[in-house]
Parts: structure tokens; C-alpha cells; sequence
């Protein structure tokens, strides 16, 4: 319990705050953490003292250089040791439940790793011409609408609703396919593009479902974009290279 209350204590100041939130995902020298505040050298190093006290920072020496990086492990374990046994119980008496609707869906999740880079990769997914180049097939991008035929004849179409570069798109699509039923009206997707490992990116697609019974189309349908991806946008995202398109073939079913 001592070091919840210290790790509670670090958090409760937003400069210590702030602080993490700059070195969440790389390491900086403290000069240059207490460059990014408009408070004294001095009080940044108490700040970065008492971070390091709670177990939330790693301090690296180099010579006489002090440098940080955020414990995100630190914090994984917070919200359980805070728990209680009323957290989460909803309050008895709140009349702008009935102005409202709210519902659970399911929802598939695809994941890819690719080589290139965050602002490559996203831009591989809103450039046409080389969405068209790692997909294989034709790709048309027009006033935020995107419509393409797979090589087996599938036809899928939609809208980018919000596009925010370079991590988050999110889409309403659905398909026409006379061999697979329709999933019955638009599905809202959110695909993210994060820095992933070694200068690449990490490709993040989060597909809301209307039924249960749509998850095994949607697996096999996501897994299928992102694999050409990763197969792909290397050769895609270079204008000489020769990509060629993929021939058109039948529809196959599976039999019992």
C-alpha cells in the first residue's frame, strides 16, 4: 500500500504529469525535459526525483548527463489496486439515462506490423494510386469516398468519416457479393497506424460487428487487407517499382 500512495502522490501534480507523458515512449536528458516546462531547472529535477522514487521513470547516467524514460509496466497494475467494490456500480437515480440510447457490439481485431514507416504506411491507406498498388486491384478515392473490386469480384465501398494523420482513420463500408450474404447495411471501422518496431508501424484495425455471426467474414476479410499490406506497401510506396495488378479468378466456397 505505501507505494500506491507514492505512486498516487507522483500523479497527483499535472507537471508530473506532463512529464510522463513526454517520455512515455522515448528518453530524454533532463535539460531538455525542463526545457519543455516554464519552471525552473531545480524544479524539474525535484519532480523527476519524485517520479523516480514512485518507481514511474528509469534514469540512464551518461557522464554527467541524466537521462529518463517513462516505466509504462509501472502503471498496468494501478486500476486493479484501486479498485473497489463500488466502483463500478452505477448510480440508482440518473433521469438522462431515459433521453438515450446505449448498446454493447462485438467487435473483430486485426493486426499487422509492417517496415515502413508511421506517415508511409498511413499514407498507404489514403493515397489511391498506391492503395491500388499493395491491394492488387483498383482503388478510387474521391471527396472522402473509397470503392474497389476484388479480383474475385467482391465489391466494397464506403466513406472515411474522419481521417487524422498519421494514426487514426475511421470508415463506414460495406460490400456487395453474391456468394456471401450481405452483412446488412454499413460497418464502422477505426484503423490506427502507431509507430511500430524498428522504424516501422504498427497497423491497428478495430471492425464493430452487428451480430456475432459476422466475426468469421470480418476475420478472414481484415486479415486478407493487412496481410497484402505487409506483403506489399514496401514495393507500393515506390513509384519505379513494378507492381503488378492481381488476376481476376472465380469465387471459392468452402465445402462440407
Amino acid at each position: 500500500m505505501r507505494d500506491i500512495n507514492k505512486v498516487i502522490g507522483a500523479l497527483s501534480s499535472p507537471v508530473r504529469r506532463e512529464i510522463l507523458a513526454l517520455i512515455w515512449d522515448c528518453e530524454m536528458p533532463a535539460g531538455e525535459i525542463a526545457s519543455a516546462f516554464a519552471v525552473t531547472k531545480p524544479t524539474i529535477s525535484q519532480h523527476l526525483g519524485v517520479l523516480r522514487d514512485a518507481g514511474l521513470v528509469n534514469m540512464t547516467a551518461a557522464g554527467t548527463s541524466r537521462r529518463y524514460r517513462a516505466r509504462q509496466e509501472s502503471l498496468a497494475g494501478l486500476h486493479g489496486a484501486l479498485e473497489g467494490e463500488v466502483k463500478w456500480m452505477p448510480a440508482n437515480e440518473l433521469p438522462e439515462r431515459a433521453l438515450a440510447q446505449a448498446r454493447t457490439a462485438p467487435a473483430v481485431v486485426a493486426t499487422v506490423d509492417v517496415v515502413t514507416d508511421q506517415a508511409t504506411t498511413f499514407t498507404a491507406f489514403t493515397d489511391a494510386a498506391i492503395y491500388s498498388r499493395w491491394l492488387g486491384v483498383p482503388v478510387t478515392i474521391t471527396g472522402g469516398r473509397f470503392a474497389a473490386t476484388m479480383e474475385f469480384g467482391t465489391e466494397v465501398r464506403g466513406r472515411y468519416d474522419l481521417v487524422c494523420p498519421p494514426e487514426l482513420i475511421a470508415m463506414r463500408w460495406d460490400f456487395e457479393d453474391d456468394n456471401v450474404p450481405v452483412p446488412g447495411g454499413e460497418l464502422t471501422a477505426y484503423l490506427r497506424v502507431k509507430p511500430g518496431p524498428a522504424g516501422g508501424a504498427h497497423v491497428e484495425v478495430h471492425q464493430l460487428l452487428e451480430s456475432p455471426g459476422q466475426a468469421p467474414l470480418m476475420e478472414v476479410a481484415w486479415a486478407m487487407v493487412l496481410g497484402r499490406l505487409k506483403a506489399g506497401v514496401v514495393a507500393a510506396s515506390d513509384d519505379m517499382a513494378a507492381v503488378a495488378a492481381r488476376p481476376r479468378r472465380s469465387k471459392q466456397r468452402s465445402t462440407a
